[in-house]
């Protein structure tokens, strides 16, 4: 299906509270509102409706998973047709008592839902505590061919991968969507805040290049506490600063570290044909030499 040349990509970052109905109803206003300054593509942050849970392992949030589709992909559906736009939406999937997983729907405008991607890569790290939530993603990585744009879609632990942006590239992707949850530990964000910050960012802007394709990855923003922490100062300050990065690498917009925000960015699809021609990565590639990819090691 040939996509449009120009591309209008709505970013929706958000500050979800304790309440997941309120969060349902702010995510839908703000994709609204982007829709309505024209947005053709609208991605929201990771698990937008509910505060990020995965800070400690607590049985309480499995309570608040849903079937995908389900009854969060319906309420957008609506709001999908009459702009006849792209949604991302990452939600917390119930796929059976006892399996869950990270998981972006894709609704396709008027045609409807389109499928989802499942998270690939499941961090456990301090305050990241994913394992206990989610099963890693079994359908692979995934490309939604629909009329405005191709779309890659990974989620948050996956954009530290370069293997999955490339395999998401190689099936035609011309944006990879990255949803996203990821900030400091307030106690080491004086000594590596600015470090963490620019690594994320620089990881991403090095898919755009090797691919020469866009990546656009949507952050939520906010200081969100340790449920049940002694110290009320222990939680995760997300620091917000989604961003849209061209195929060169160049960041063309970058949003509040400190505040919601919804921007609406027109980009040009051309440019990847123009970029890729000046660096034919896919071109040059080894393909008969990457065989060791697929082992853990090589020792």
């Amino acid at each position: 299906m040939a996509a449009q040349k120009h591309v209008r990509i709505g970013l929706v970052q958000l500050r979800p509270t304790t309440s997941r109905v309120e969060n349902l109803e702010t995510a839908l206003d703000r994709t609204a509102e982007a829709l309505e300054n024209g947005a053709d593509v609208v991605c929201l942050p990771e698990l937008f409706l509910t505060t990020y849970f995965c800070q400690t392992e607590d049985a309480a949030p499995f309570e608040t998973a849903e079937p995908v589709p389900g009854p969060t992909t319906s309420r957008f559906l609506e709001l999908a047709a009459e702009h006849d736009a792209v949604l991302v939406l990452s939600l917390f999937e119930e796929r059976t008592a006892g399996l869950y997983h990270n998981t972006a729907a894709v609704i396709d405008g008027k045609r409807g839902y389109a499928g989802k991607y499942r998270k690939m890569h499941i961090p456990d790290d301090p305050k990241y505590y994913e394992k206990y939530y989610f099963a890693p993603g079994d359908l692979g990585f995934k490309n939604f061919d629909t009329p405005k744009v191709n779309c890659g879609v990974l989620i948050c632990w996956d954009q530290w991968y370069p293997e999955a942006a490339r395999l998401t590239a190689l099936r035609g992707a011309e944006i990879l969507f990255y949803p996203t949850a990821i900030g400091w530990h307030p106690d080491e964000r004086e000594s590596y805040g600015e470090a963490q910050h620019g690594a994320w960012e620089v990881s991403q802007r090095a898919h755009a290049v090797a691919n020469g394709c866009y990546v656009v990855a949507v952050n939520r923003v906010g200081f969100e506490p340790t449920p049940n922490a002694d110290d009320p100062d222990a939680g995760i300050q997300f620091w917000g600063q989604s961003f849209i990065v061209g195929p060169d690498g160049e960041v063309l917009y970058r949003c509040s570290d400190t505040e919601p925000e919804v921007a609406v960015v027109e980009i040009d699809l051309g440019r990847i044909a123009e970029i890729r021609h000046g660096w034919p990565f896919f071109r040059d590639r080894r393909i008969d030499e990457y065989g060791g990819l697929t082992r853990r090691f090589i020792d």
